[in-house]
């Protein structure tokens, strides 16, 4: 088993930073990628941003890209959100895999924090 904890969720004006946390503990040496997932108020959860264990290897959403980093240290994880805009407003999730591909793919991710709420605000 893995747990994931996510911290550094909060209200932000727009044009704002925010670091979310994501510790994690238990067989973390199951997991091949650790992702940041979110979910706006209405809608479907989707895919933020990605890195590897091994290599660092990250991806990133394209509504993303140029704004958030993902990057990892030891057993944590995190997400530097810089530029924030209304639209980022949501639950941030951060989620672990042993998979080793198609790591922009919710479904394939088999451990989950239990979300942070992020809010912009104009």
């Amino acid at each position: 088993q893995v747990q994931l904890v996510e911290s550094g969720g909060g209200l932000v004006q727009a044009g704002g930073s925010l670091r979310l946390s994501c510790a994690s503990s238990g067989r973390t040496i199951s997991s091949r990628a650790m992702g940041w997932f979110r979910q706006p108020p209405g809608k479907e959860r989707e895919f933020v941003a990605c890195i590897g264990w091994i290599d660092g290897t990250t991806y990133y959403a394209d509504s993303v890209k140029g704004r958030f980093t993902i990057s990892r240290d030891k057993s944590l994880v995190y997400l530097q959100m810089t530029s924030l805009k209304l639209e980022d407003t949501a639950v941030y999730y951060c989620a672990a895999t042993a998979g080793q591909s198609d790591w922009a793919t919710e479904s394939i991710y088999n451990y989950w924090g239990q979300g942070t709420q992020v809010t912009v605000s104009s």
